[in-house]
């Protein structure tokens, strides 16, 4: 837990983190300028070690990255734990536009980095969801693009831009700088590519 969203800007968190990024031969790379409002989208997600990772990234930069879960979760013993790793819970059961829902809380918050995996799963998926891009719009923040290296152990974050609205246009910047990123299970590995309409 020295790692979770609570306590990993502390100092022990970042050393501890590094120590660990080091002793299993991985670096991280941030660029900067930071930002501290911004959608954070993370590819390739092809295995359970890449929250981990992304735990290790978050101590070791002091990234206070947030993550969507449903509500329910968030309910009983499993709450704290939770919040504690940077959970938002939403709801999913009512019409209200998860969309929406995030670009209300990035108009509360001065402070908010909302990760995304826009593959939406571990498994090989035909086409990236789209969600990131219109929360990111609609809360007129950019999107900063982490990836997880696992050819040469590497987890950071790269450049950043403000969405057009021409999700064609930026979805090419966005399949730029993906290629050639490869994940822990590269068969798990879809096409960086939007769903056909």
């Amino acid at each position: 837990m020295a790692l979770a969203y609570g306590i990993q800007k502390t100092p022990l968190a970042k050393k501890l983190a590094h120590l660990i990024l080091r002793f299993i031969g991985w670096r991280t790379h941030v660029l900067n300028p930071r930002l501290t409002r911004y959608v954070l989208i993370g590819a390739p997600h092809t295995s359970n070690w890449d929250f981990g990772l992304l735990l290790l990234l978050m101590g070791a930069e002091q990234l206070p990255i947030r993550f969507m879960g449903k509500d329910s979760l968030f309910r009983g013993p499993l709450g704290p734990l939770m919040r504690s790793l940077g959970g938002i819970p939403v709801n999913r059961r009512e019409s209200t536009n998860l969309v929406d829902q995030i670009a209300a809380i990035f108009e509360k918050n001065e402070e908010l980095i909302i990760g995304l995996a826009p593959e939406g799963t571990r498994g090989k998926t035909p086409h990236w969801k789209t969600g990131f891009y219109y929360i990111a719009l609609k809360a007129k923040v950019p999107i900063a693009m982490a990836y997880l290296d696992y050819g040469n152990k590497i987890i950071g974050v790269g450049p950043n831009f403000i969405p057009s609205g021409d999700l064609q246009v930026d979805f090419e910047i966005i399949r730029e700088f993906y290629t050639g990123v490869v994940g822990k299970n590269p068969k798990r590995q879809g096409e960086i590519i939007l769903a056909e309409r």
